[in-house]
């Protein structure tokens, strides 16, 4: 599988054939194979990489890491039972493994919006202007039921929103910059400048 991270820059806009086409600019590797498991001692294949630098890691990683390098970011790719992985400790994956018009799948921490209501979480429509409503607006309404006097799991109302994982699926590469790290791809990706990405081939 094609797998890379990166490291959100900024929105931006290509022209191809008279058409805008807005684009993600992302710093996307080189990433470093830091750790290699397998299902004899760890019960499950992945391959753990690093990406970014760092100044200085926590003592228990120093041992881990030797000779690898300080990043700033260790990821983990699971690796299925029916594919083969022929990487090794230190091998560099860079962007060259992706090409113009490949479909990816992006994944990333979305923006943290603190605590909100339900008309902006859920998209509530709130109650009517009129008949002496005033303040109730955007309120939710009745949560409770006749059937049971409990309120059921999952009701949708006020609360924490946003800072989950959010994947895009089905993203084009529009263009690779191999001498900057830098990839662009089509279409709005989730996060604030400077979230970790990760981005995997589709196939």
């Amino acid at each position: 599988m094609k797998f890379i991270l990166g490291e959100k820059i900024k929105m931006s806009q290509i022209f191809k054939n008279e058409s805008r086409i807005p684009v993600t600019l992302i710093k996307a590797g080189p990433i470093i194979i830091t750790q290699l498991k397998n299902k004899e001692k760890d019960f499950y294949r992945a391959v753990q990489v690093g990406f970014g630098e760092k100044k200085k890691i926590n003592k228990p990683l120093t041992g881990h890491l030797k000779n690898l390098g300080k990043f700033r970011w260790l990821r983990e790719l699971r690796i299925k039972e029916n594919e083969s992985c022929d990487l090794k400790l230190g091998d560099k994956i860079d962007i060259s493994i992706f090409k113009e018009g490949d479909i990816v799948n992006v994944s990333g921490i979305s923006k943290g919006k603190g605590f909100q209501g339900v008309v902006k979480r859920h998209g509530f429509h709130g109650g009517p202007q009129t008949h002496g409503q005033k303040n109730r607006l955007r309120a939710p309404g009745s949560i409770g039921s006749t059937a049971f006097q409990r309120v059921v799991k999952g009701r949708r109302m006020a609360g924490r929103m946003g800072a989950d994982r959010v994947t895009v699926k089905n993203l084009e590469v529009m263009k690779i910059d191999p001498e900057n790290n830098i990839l662009e791809i089509k279409g709005a990706i989730p996060g604030r400048k400077g979230t970790l990405l990760e981005i995997r081939s589709n196939k």
